[in-house]
């Protein structure tokens, strides 16, 4: 492999993980951030609180997501597969 062709596989690889991360890494973040402004807000000072809602926001979001990252990891499966038999 040239260190061009290793280059793009590597950025493959860091889009692949963005796209398969990246919402419920942001669901998590805008929960919590929603979740603690209302304990700001109510002074209600319970550290277990965020993560009922971080989990049920987070599962919602992981299945209406799911058929977007397998696509994302199918084509790069497909793409590292390619390059392993042409060699």
């Amino acid at each position: 492999m040239s260190p061009s062709e290793v280059i793009q596989l590597s950025e493959a690889a860091l889009l692949l993980v963005l796209t398969v991360v990246g919402p419920l890494l942001l669901t998590s973040l805008i929960v919590g951030t929603i979740i603690g402004l209302l304990q700001a807000l109510t002074q209600i000072q319970e550290t277990t609180l965020t993560f009922v809602p971080k989990l049920l926001a987070m599962g919602l979001v992981f299945l209406l997501m799911l058929p977007t990252m397998g696509q994302a990891l199918s084509g790069f499966m497909a793409k590292i597969s390619d390059l392993i038999i042409t060699g």
